[in-house]
């Protein structure tokens, strides 16, 4: 039985330097659990643990460390959140073009189109929940100016309001004999059907994270993305091997992949290198970073 009580953040102090670690007065560690909970923060020196079963901590362990691990995580979540920010709008944006025009805008209400219905049905679900929830003007009014009209608006107008995860649900629910699936494959450089899917599925869930303050950094995430053999756009020699998928790494160069076709210009590698020179103590092996990942042909600069 759970039996352990509430620390106060005096206690909690208390009982990281019994553990050994290193705080000093600069470190002003009241203000920061204050502000940031000590479970949360200790997502971050547990593997600064040498005894992970009774917490003691390596020797010169610190809290500065430790809040540099956070800090670093944190930019680098919002670095990632613009950056899908990209992805979304631009997989939005493709989906409501080439599908509006091959099928009509009502195509995601289209069961036919679709490969799982009842997949299908929770989408579409979760589709109205937002848009019964959205104060925005032009859903209140296409409502208000159609009542008569039981679907739901059209894709232009639903879409825009639906969150990536449910965009990339749609996407890779589409039947593969669908060309506009193909097409905006293609258009991301992804060749076909088959590998875009799992991308955009890895992404919005490290989107999820991102958006919910979630640990990035160490962590491994889920979904195994599948990767083209010979991408027809700059890629990466040194390619990850399938037990290093957990890791950011690969997800990161698939977002760097897609930007690159979003925007050609972008400064990606520059802000994640700075990144990882502003915290120098980070151990870029946490990320699965390789160690000449700058030099490969995917993240050299122009």
């Amino acid at each position: 039985m759970f039996d352990k009580k509430a620390f106060t953040i005096q206690e909690q102090i208390e009982q990281l330097q019994k553990r050994g670690l290193n705080i000093t007065k600069e470190d002003n560690i009241e203000h920061c659990l204050s502000h940031i909970s000590y479970y949360r923060l200790g997502e971050y020196w547990f593997s600064m643990q040498s005894d992970k079963i009774n917490h003691i901590f390596k020797e010169n362990s610190t809290f500065k460390d430790v809040i540099a691990l956070y800090n670093f995580d944190t930019e680098l979540k919002i670095l990632l959140f613009e950056i899908i920010e990209k992805i979304e709008i631009s997989l939005r944006t493709k989906l409501i073009y080439h599908l509006s025009h091959e099928y009509g805008p009502w195509w995601f209400q289209n069961f036919d189109l679709f490969i799982d219905s009842r997949e299908l049905v929770k989408t579409l679900a979760n589709l109205e929940e937002e848009l019964n929830r959205s104060k925005e003007v032009t859903i209140k009014n296409h409502f208000k100016n159609h009542k008569a009209d039981l679907r739901f608006p059209p894709s232009w107008k639903s879409l825009e309001q639906t969150s990536f995860g449910s965009l990339s649900k749609l996407y890779g629910n589409l039947k593969n004999t669908i060309k506009s699936k193909d097409t905006i494959a293609v258009e991301f450089g992804a060749v076909n059907h088959t590998y875009l899917p799992s991308w955009l599925q890895s992404i919005a869930q490290i989107r999820n994270y991102c958006a919910h303050h979630s640990r990035l950094w160490n962590k491994n995430l889920p979904g195994t993305p599948k990767l083209l053999t010979n991408p027809p756009f700059n890629w990466i020699q040194d390619i990850p091997k399938q037990h290093e998928f957990p890791k950011l790494y690969v997800h990161l160069c698939l977002m760097k992949y897609l930007l690159d076709r979003i925007q050609p210009v972008n400064n990606f590698t520059e802000r994640l290198n700075y990144l990882l020179m502003k915290y120098p103590n980070i151990d870029p092996n946490a990320i699965g970073l390789k160690p000449n990942w700058i030099k490969e042909n995917l993240w050299k600069t122009q």
